[in-house]
């Protein structure tokens, strides 16, 4: 499962690895197939808010851009050390990551999604795009977290699509939550699941930012690709 938490070998990889080693005594052969219904809800969700026009131009163009500096990292400063891929920083079986990566994909998608397109469905106008904002780069980000996988990306630069995108969002986050607290309804019960929501987003996030990303998840990505790499000098 990924839900823009973060790269998602940690959550959703080798789900049957247990069962499977169990019965037959070897691991099962890992794939780099990791696209999921997840990633087409996530195309649909990029489709349908950029062709509404609630989505900017500039965070279309931050799509573009990130993905193309992503693939130039890749290349030149983060190449994979190995064919295989790598084993999940937190293991596969982390049963804590795998709430708190829930909790993220209620907030950050579900909850958005219904919220964003209830809005478009009811000819909401006000604060619409605002909200749609972080919904469309979440999903943006899950859908580069599938390809990031399937292509076969270092920890690394695995680590750096839920960074670059985090960064990004937070800003469009804050926006909304000014915009929420800011706007006066007639729907009084969606000016109060409007704020709550934005509130929701900006501390959920920051935190996943601020306090798990950079300070957690990037240095043991960073490790566990360093220790990879030396390894395999030895070998050679």
């Amino acid at each position: 499962m990924s839900t823009g938490v973060g790269p998602p070998s940690d959550v959703s990889l080798h789900r049957d690895d247990t069962s499977t080693t169990a019965t037959t005594g070897n691991p099962p052969p890992r794939r780099r197939v990791y696209f999921t219904y997840h990633h087409l809800n996530s195309l649909a969700i990029v489709i349908i808010l950029s062709a509404t026009g609630t989505t900017t131009l500039g965070d279309i163009a931050f799509v573009v851009f990130s993905t193309l500096y992503i693939f130039f990292l890749s290349r030149f400063s983060f190449p994979a050390v190995s064919s295989d891929p790598p084993p999940p920083v937190f293991g596969a079986t982390n049963k804590i990551l795998r709430i708190y990566v829930t909790v993220g994909g209620i907030i950050g998608v579900i909850l958005s999604e219904i919220y964003v397109f209830s809005g478009i469905f009811q000819g909401v106008k006000d604060g619409i795009q605002a909200a749609a904002t972080p919904l469309f780069l979440l999903a943006s980000q899950i859908l580069m977290e599938g390809v990031s996988f399937s292509v076969g990306f270092s920890i690394p630069i695995r680590a750096c699509v839920p960074i670059f995108y985090n960064s990004w969002r937070m800003l469009s986050i804050m926006e909304w939550v000014r915009i929420e607290f800011a706007k006066e309804e007639l729907d009084r019960n969606r000016v109060v699941a409007g704020k709550a929501l934005a509130a929701a987003n900006l501390g959920f996030w920051g935190f996943n930012l601020f306090g798990f990303l950079l300070p957690y998840y990037l240095p043991k990505a960073l490790k566990i690709h360093y220790s990879s790499s030396s390894s395999n000098n030895k070998k050679d």
